[in-house]
């Protein structure tokens, strides 16, 4: 159903087969949109220790470590990166395409703020 989906989006113009796709369409099971608008799209975000996401890509975004995690991300272009959060921890980031994993002995649990682009 999702291929599907992929190659519709891409028939119509809206996808290309080399795009990262929208972590709330890929990972909808562990991204939830909470608001979306014209300047901002708040996502939150759960997942269990051992869980992986599918490739995806978020624009400049802010996020909130609402309890402590730690993650390691595969970026684009092979890069691996291991981030730690404790609770109430911000990162601000310009946006990246990634694989995310959950190596810790925790839940992931995050409130992001991704950017719009085009705004002031």
């Amino acid at each position: 159903m999702k291929n599907a989906l992929v190659l519709w989006m891409t028939l119509c113009g809206l996808a290309s087969p080399g795009l990262a796709a929208d972590p709330a369409v890929s990972d909808g099971s562990k991204y939830k949109v909470l608001l979306e608008n014209e300047e901002v799209r708040v996502l939150e975000y759960k997942d269990l220790p051992g869980e992986k996401t599918q490739e995806h890509r978020h624009p400049a975004f802010v996020v909130y470590a609402v309890q402590p995690f730690k993650r390691r991300l595969t970026l684009s272009d092979g890069r691996i990166m291991t981030r730690e959060f404790v609770a109430g921890d911000v990162l601000y980031s310009k946006g990246e395409t990634h694989v995310g994993e959950n190596v810790g002995a925790t839940p992931t649990h995050v409130i992001m703020v991704e950017l719009k682009a085009g705004r002031p």
